[in-house]
């Protein structure tokens, strides 16, 4: 999340990143790799919306959860685009609390996408009804971790973005590094323990023979393939990060440049890294394809065709004679008129 521990001179209009000026184009390639990556990010990012509204995947629970991780992630590879090295002030202060947010904020939708799975697969529980409990924890638990370094003041230029600066190293690991590892690690068991009950369960047999349990025993396993790459992700973009946090700790002015390259490389990948997991899913990469998608672009943009329920109205019977003294304007709509002959008769065709 953060990148280097060096010191942020005002009056020096040079790059801050590293201490030597000979050193000028190694933050410029630092910055575009930066950027670039993010970029990255934030195209897969839109690229999942897109087709999460174009073939309407936010129906279950399960998807408006994705749909939640998609967005976040996408205001997250924005903080990593803007983030460039700026003076302590507001805007530097808003844009660490902005980077904190939503990295916090497509972590907690992770780990309760795992728990949702884990509550569904291994509890056999309903969690429909937990839908605005997840919501309340996804964006609320990052507001206020990302509000506690804001309210000390803790803030600050922290090399090609801002961060918690480096006066403040404890808070850096305590806020993000320390929670995000304990997670991926909880995350992981969870999806152990999903794995092993998903097999034992497709395995299994008791009793008459249910098609429709059977197919969703199928579907669980299904579901859980591509879900389970999301801890495993998360700690490949998160490696790099940590590595040269820890470095930066104990030296911190001595900065290594391969490992800031591979953190500004890594970093904003959440969103990229979630693309990829989301491709994962057999069902979605097989809708894209050219026909699937003209037919979801014709359905969503020119298909018009509204279904209305018939109403029926009061039925009246009357002899054939009336029939012509009925006024059947507009007013009498309600009413449907059926006639009748007197010299019709019926006759018992029996059963």
């Amino acid at each position: 999340m953060d990148n280097q521990n060096v010191v942020y001179d005002k009056n020096n209009t040079r790059c801050p990143l590293f201490l030597t000026n000979s050193d000028d184009y190694k933050c410029v390639l630092i910055i575009t790799v930066k950027r670039a990556t993010a970029t990255f990010s934030l195209i897969s990012c839109f690229f999942m919306l897109c087709v999460i509204w174009l073939f309407r995947k936010y129906n279950s629970l399960a998807q408006k959860m994705i749909l939640c991780l998609t967005i976040a992630a996408f205001f997250d590879s924005i903080a990593y685009v803007m983030g460039d090295v700026h003076p302590d002030g507001v805007l530097c202060n808003f844009q660490a609390w902005w980077l904190t947010y939503f990295d916090w904020c497509s972590l907690a939708w992770v780990c309760l996408i795992t728990l949702n799975l884990y509550l569904n697969l291994v509890k056999e529980m309903k969690t429909d009804h937990f839908e605005v409990l997840y919501h309340l924890m996804a964006w609320g638990v990052p507001f206020v971790m990302s509000c506690l370094p804001l309210f000390r003041d803790y803030y600050g230029p922290a090399g090609v973005w801002c961060w918690i600066t480096d006066d403040h190293v404890a808070w850096r690991f305590g806020i993000w590094y320390i929670p995000l590892f304990t997670l991926i690690f909880l995350m992981t068991l969870c999806y152990v323990r999903i794995i092993y009950v998903a097999k034992e369960r497709v395995l299994s047999w008791s009793g008459t023979f249910n098609p429709e349990r059977e197919w969703r025993k199928v579907s669980l396993a299904e579901e859980i393939k591509p879900l389970k790459w999301y801890p495993s992700v998360y700690l490949l973009v998160s490696l790099f990060p940590l590595i040269n946090r820890l470095h930066n700790a104990f030296n911190p002015l001595q900065p290594v440049f391969s490992l800031t390259l591979l953190h500004v490389i890594s970093a904003p990948l959440h969103g990229l890294a979630n693309a990829f997991v989301f491709g994962l899913d057999k069902d979605t990469w097989g809708q894209l394809n050219f026909t699937s998608m003209q037919l979801a672009i014709h359905s969503r943009l020119c298909d018009r065709t509204l279904i209305k329920e018939y109403r029926t109205g009061a039925v009246r019977y009357v002899p054939l004679a009336e029939a012509g003294s009925l006024d059947l304007g507009d007013d009498d709509d309600d009413n449907t008129v059926l006639f009748y002959s007197p010299a019709m008769t019926l006759k018992d065709r029996g059963p």
